[in-house]
């Protein structure tokens, strides 16, 4: 099956060159990394495999659909649009993760906007098959209500974590909580593979873009990150923590 988007339309990807379920490294804290090997298999027997290229919206904020995707590779980012007429990010998703389950369990329209921010592989699973699996296999209700969970006490933790917190804090916070969540360990530090940018931290971190901007150089300038090409590299973990927390 050919990756499509929510108004059918082929991403132009196909699905040659899949690999096979358990060729994909998921984190220990996401659904698929955290299930035992037969609901993790009954899970991804579900639905169909599809691609996705970069920058394709895959849900739309208010949208009345209840398909979830299961993403197998790739990140995607949620946002949602702010008072001023901006996009907000709300959180990134990975490989292993969830994407879509609330509107899914409770049939209400979409919260937010997910997009694509690299080529991603994911199972696309129909509503009605997503819920009765969740209904037959109580280990997999459990993980998926343990996800959703996990959503929202990292979301309230952001907010309240930020509380008289100022600009640098929080965005070396930010940048914590990604790196140690999503990063590819190296070494002391982490790398984030993917493309986060500056707007982007500026909304995470509640900060203006210029102060963002300051704030990034002097991480930078104290060996603490570094910034590449659609990467963020964390050199010292221990010393990003220290600032975000002591």
């Amino acid at each position: 099956m050919d990756g499509r988007s929510t108004d059918g339309r082929s991403t132009g990807l196909g699905t040659g060159g899949r690999r096979p379920r358990n060729a994909w490294a998921w984190p220990p804290a996401s659904l698929l990394g955290g299930l035992p090997p037969e609901g993790r298999d009954r899970l991804l027997g579900l639905g169909a495999q599809v691609r996705y290229e970069a920058d394709r919206v895959l849900m739309r904020e208010a949208e009345e659909t209840g398909f979830v995707l299961v993403l197998l590779d790739g990140v995607v980012k949620a946002t949602g649009r702010a008072h001023d007429g901006r996009d907000a990010l709300l959180a990134v998703r990975m490989g292993g993760d969830l994407v879509g389950e609330f509107a899914a369990v409770d049939g209400r329209p979409r919260s937010a906007t997910v997009t694509t921010c690299g080529p991603v592989a994911a199972r696309m699973v129909t509503r009605g098959d997503f819920l009765d699996c969740v209904r037959r296999n109580p280990g997999i209700a459990h993980a998926v209500n343990t996800s959703i969970v996990t959503k929202l006490r990292a979301a309230n933790t952001h907010r309240v974590d930020f509380t008289g917190c100022d600009s640098f804090t929080r965005l070396a916070r930010v940048l914590h909580q990604i790196a140690m969540t999503y990063g590819e360990r190296s070494g002391r530090g982490a790398v984030i593979r993917w493309p986060l940018t500056q707007p982007e931290l500026a909304t995470l971190s509640g900060a203006a873009e210029p102060t963002v901007h300051r704030a990034l150089r002097r991480l930078r300038d104290s060996g603490v990150v570094s910034t590449g090409y659609r990467t963020i590299r964390v050199d010292d973990l221990a010393r990003l923590a220290g600032l975000a927390f002591d």
